[in-house]
Parts: C-alpha cells; structure tokens; sequence
C-alpha cells in the first residue's frame, strides 16, 4: 500500500490545474485513504528544500473552478539543467537531480504525480529512467502534447481568444479599422487557428505556415473592394514570414530559460498600416489567456486525469502519462508522450476549413 503520494505542478500555468490537484487529493484520500503532500514551485520546491503541506480535504475545497495552481509553478527549475548564478552575475546550468531524489527519499514519498507539459514531463521521464516512481498529467494550454487529444487548458483558451475576438469585430466595424489580435503559440498554432475560425477572423498567422506579405494584404484589400472596411487578424506570438525569424522580446541567454516571444503582432499591424495606408489596431492577448476559470470542459477533463492519475499510483503504473484517446482516459509510457510536438498540420482538416470559408492563412 502506498502511504505517501507527492504531487507537484511545472510549467505555464493552465486553467484547471487546482480541479487535477482536488481531483488527486479526494482519490487518494476517500478511496485509498493515502497521504497527500503538496510541492510548492514545482521542481523548484525539491531542489530548493521548501517545506511541502500535506493537502486533505479541507485544502481543496473550492478549487474546482479557481484558476492557476495553489502550489505555485516555476517554468525554469529543470533539476538537471539548474541555473545557478555565479558570484560575477554570470549563471552557468548544474545537475541537481540528486539533490532532489534525495529530497523525495527524505519526504518518504513513494510516488511522484507531474502536473506539467513536454518540459516538465520531460524531466519526470528522466527521474523515472533514475529509479523515481513518477506519473504525468499533461498540461498545456498549446494542445501541442501529441500524446493526448486535448489538453486540459486549451479549450478555457480558445474561449478566453475567441470572447476577445467577438470584441474587436464590433469596434473594428464601427472604425473601419484593422484590428489585429496577438495569441500564445510559439510552436504550435492551434490556439489562434481554433479561436481565429470561431471568432470570425479574416487572416489566420500560425508558426507552422511561415506567411507571405502580399497574401496577407491582398485578404485585406480584396474585402475592402467589397465594401467590407475593416478585417481582423489572429497572429500566433511565434507566427513569422517567408524568409524572416519570429520575433522574441528577450532572448533565452537574458531570460535563463526559454525566449520570451512577443511583436509579432505590432510588426503585423505596422506593416498593415504601411502598405495599405489602412488605420490599424494591435491587441495582445498575453496571459489573459491562461487565467480566469476553467471552462466546463476543462473542469471534467482535469477531474478524470485527477482520478486516474492517483489510480495509477495504486496500480503501480509508474513511468506512465495518463492521456486523453478516443474519450477514454488511458495510461501511455511518457517516453511517448514528450519530445514529439503535436503541430497544426498545414494541409490538415482544420487548415483546409479555414481556407474554404475564405480566411487566409497567408500562403
């Protein structure tokens, strides 16, 4: 019987991650009756020594439709690539897994839950290939975990995305402007490609079809001859041009971590305004899309990983990522689950049927 279940959330965060952790802690505790200890700042918290809670009932009470995570969450605490900063400023990566192993073996935690996306679930992997009993439970709000149909997450997005779009159409048409909206996306386009065909956009820019300027202005141009003078425009944050590199506020060597992506869309809207002399607007969305409640939707969807996730603890499924396929919640090895993105395919249905109903995607 397993007495000790630790549970931890890395990355970005999502909307309905505090449904997975409620969802976990009643499983273990109502079914089981095992103990529950929360990680604060996800791997961060081990590597750092920080003082885990055991989570009962009272602690999730009311966290089904609360946004974020009550552990916190850090996206740059890889244990095995850790940023140490030097006494000159400089910061040089140190391997810290052992320290956090050993701080799992001091906690007396026999199996490790991962709330995270391909980084994250990329690290849980390599812990369980070190002897760690470890479970994944994707999180993105990209949908780009290829593992899994959906991720919980992205359907609370593309709400928040498409609300924002049902926006701008009234302003823009009052206007006549060109109003163009910045999404998150960096690799995988599904966000501004879903929201932007639900949202009534007019262009569509994604990462995975480097755009061409003319076809972008002849969308615009053309519903201008028709009488139409205003057009909107989704741009996902990693979107860029044929024979040009997408656009990053800051760089991975000044961030620690990942580039931070961000201008796209002002670059869009500037270049917009130059060509077609046509007044022009740029929204970006940013984090708005990761808070507020979770959607229905993503409130189910996190219960069931919740669930299954604590079930497969019990049934010793270690090593394993539990997954969305079909409509069942199943367990898939995370060695399949990480390092294969889940990109928009640029000649796949959901391409093809924002073409047919004439929104450009700039090719």
């Amino acid at each position: 019987m397993l007495h000790n279940i630790a549970i931890l959330t890395g990355g970005g965060d999502a909307p309905g991650l505090n449904a997975v952790i409620r969802a976990a802690v009643k499983t273990a505790k109502v079914q089981y009756g095992a103990h529950i200890l929360g990680i604060p700042d996800g791997y961060d918290g081990l590597v750092n020594g920080s003082d885990p809670w055991e989570l009962d009932l009272p602690e999730v009470a009311g966290l089904l439709y609360r946004g974020g995570t009550i552990l916190g969450t850090s996206n740059r605490g890889d244990p095995f690539n850790y940023p140490v900063e030097q006494p000159d400023g400089t910061v040089i990566k140190e391997d810290k897994s052992e320290i956090l192993i050993e701080r799992l073996k001091e906690l007396r935690v026999d199996a490790l839950i991962v709330i995270g996306g391909d980084g994250s679930l990329t690290i849980a992997n390599e812990l369980f290939k070190r002897g760690t009993n470890v479970i994944g439970v994707p999180k993105t709000i990209d949908n780009d975990l290829s593992a899994t149909e959906v991720t919980f997450g992205f359907d609370t997005a593309i709400t928040t995305a498409t609300e924002a779009l049902d926006k701008l159409h009234t302003t823009a048409e009052s206007h006549h402007r060109a109003m163009v909206l910045e999404l998150m996306g960096r690799d995988a386009g599904w966000i501004a490609l879903e929201s932007g065909i639900a949202g009534g956009a007019d262009v569509i820019l994604i990462p995975e079809i480097p755009f061409k300027w003319s076809s972008v202005m002849k969308r615009i141009d053309d519903r201008r001859k028709k009488g139409r003078k205003f057009s909107i425009i989704v741009v996902a944050e990693g979107a860029f041009p044929e024979g040009g590199g997408q656009v990053v506020q800051q760089t991975a060597d000044e961030t620690h971590g990942l580039a931070r992506f961000g201008g796209i869309g002002h670059a869009v809207g500037l270049e917009i305004a130059k060509q077609l002399k046509m007044e022009t607007r740029v929204t970006v969305l940013g984090h708005i899309q990761r808070g507020g409640k979770p959607s229905t939707f993503d409130r189910l969807l996190a219960t069931r990983l919740g669930v299954e996730a604590v079930n497969m603890v019990v049934r010793g499924e270690f090593g394993h990522m539990v997954a969305l396929r079909g409509g069942k919640v199943i367990p898939v090895p995370l060695e399949e689950a990480v390092g294969n993105q889940k990109l928009v395919d640029p000649n796949g249905q959901m391409v093809m049927v924002a073409e047919s109903i004439g929104i450009s995607v700039g090719r």
